[in-house]
């Protein structure tokens, strides 16, 4: 028998992230903490379309030209994802939606990789 440990440090944080009405990904405090992100770092995505075209978030150290770069404003991180969002056919001026995002364990040069599980509302209507 091989017994992994499972860390409740790996269980602490809920990671997510919401597109705002501008169409950026913005990132929760704590999803920043955990992914160390920084003004070099980039994020990319990836569709599985076997898998009703389930997105992945794929967390880079370093920006790179494949990769939406990470910006910063005040203390707070976002990806400016706004053209990926209308292609992808995601209606986020009239909902809110957020990812839930879970690491997948994987070994990939590219980097961290994370399932997005997409919840959405309604917007409230501005008067």
């Amino acid at each position: 028998m091989k017994l992994t440990i499972l860390s409740a440090k790996d269980f602490g944080t809920n990671l997510k992230c919401t597109i705002h009405s501008t169409g950026k990904l913005g990132f929760t405090d704590g999803t920043t903490k955990h992914l160390e992100l920084t003004e070099n770092s980039g994020i990319k995505f990836a569709i599985d379309e076997s898998d009703d075209n389930t997105l992945y978030l794929i967390n880079c150290k370093q920006w790179t030209p494949d990769a939406f770069k990470v910006n910063k404003a005040g203390n707070y991180f976002y990806i400016n994802a706004k053209a990926l969002f209308d292609r992808l056919g995601y209606d986020y001026r009239k909902k809110s939606i957020i990812f839930d995002m879970t690491f997948i364990p994987k070994n990939e040069e590219e980097g961290d990789i994370y399932k997005l599980t997409k919840r959405e509302k309604t917007r409230p209507e501005k008067e």
